[in-house]
């Protein structure tokens, strides 16, 4: 009698976490389907956030401002991983701690804001080219330019050998149609011959920048906004001055030719890029017009 009672409890318990084991399994089973339970909206989302950190990451990269945003994105992390493992309190003082330092960042950022915004409004999203430059991660090959990088340069140094001033801004994704207004509507294909003559001292259109679009000069004369920047070194001029202020606000690349002096700067970003010799440079521009 003692055995057999013994024998049903042993046969209870082995059904009890039989059952157990069963209900842990679909349990498990269903959490992970539900993980695996993926919208489209869900997708979408991933590649916007992924997108947006991208843009935002090409914007300030090469500047004093990437070290700032790698910060941002590891205290949010952080943030992300203390709520994920319940840690209330330092979860809460991160947290607290990014409410607040939004406007700080507002701040902090007020220049990349503007020209983030500027790049978005200014943006011809309708050509596919210009779409695939922002996001090199989208493209399957590189995408050839259609300028004529090395008549542009082959101009540079023969204005360069004659102290000839210049500017030359080459439009990228973003239109440049807010200053392309204040100068004189032009559509030349370029050869070195044409962009000398319009540099040239007697020339009536020496004066102010062209605009390169593709393989056209689609403006001369026209006046560029010029950069507030402190850190400019004394030694450049109002051109140099006026490249770094149209790179700057848009993503378009300037090149200058020093009435001074004769050398050839290039910038980008805001920032002057120096390079070796002339077919180094050639390989620069190409590169950053793909």
């Amino acid at each position: 009698m003692h055995k057999t009672h013994k024998r049903i409890e042993s046969k209870r318990s082995v059904t009890f976490g039989s059952a157990i084991f069963v209900n842990f399994t679909k349990t498990s089973r269903l959490d992970f389907l539900n993980f695996l339970d993926f919208k489209i909206t869900d997708v979408i989302d991933i590649v916007l956030v992924a997108a947006l950190l991208y843009y935002i990451y090409k914007l300030v990269k090469g500047t004093v401002a990437i070290n700032i945003f790698i910060g941002i994105v590891i205290v949010w992390a952080l943030w992300k991983l203390t709520e994920l493992l319940q840690m209330e309190m330092i979860s809460s003082m991160v947290g607290g701690f990014m409410n607040i330092g939004l406007i700080a960042l507002i701040i902090v950022f007020q220049q990349e804001i503007r020209k983030f915004l500027l790049m978005v409004g200014s943006t011809n999203f309708a050509s596919k080219r210009n779409f695939i430059r922002h996001f090199k991660f989208l493209r399957h090959e590189a995408m050839p330019t259609d300028t004529d990088v090395t008549a542009i340069i082959g101009a540079c140094e023969k204005m360069g050998a004659t102290k000839t001033g210049a500017i030359i801004v080459i439009e990228r994704a973003n239109s440049l149609d807010f200053v392309r207004s204040s100068g004189d509507t032009m559509n030349i294909e370029i050869t070195q011959p044409i962009i000398e003559s319009i540099f040239y001292k007697n020339s009536p259109l020496h004066d102010g920048a062209a605009i390169v679009q593709d393989n056209y000069i689609t403006a001369t004369r026209v006046i560029l906004p010029v950069s507030n920047e402190r850190n400019i070194p004394l030694r450049y001029g109002l051109r140099h001055r006026a490249a770094v202020g149209i790179t700057e606000k848009t993503d378009a690349i300037c090149l200058v030719v020093s009435e001074e002096t004769g050398i050839i700067s290039y910038i980008k970003n805001g920032e002057f890029v120096p390079y070796k010799n002339p077919e180094e440079l050639i390989n620069f521009i190409k590169k950053d017009l793909e």
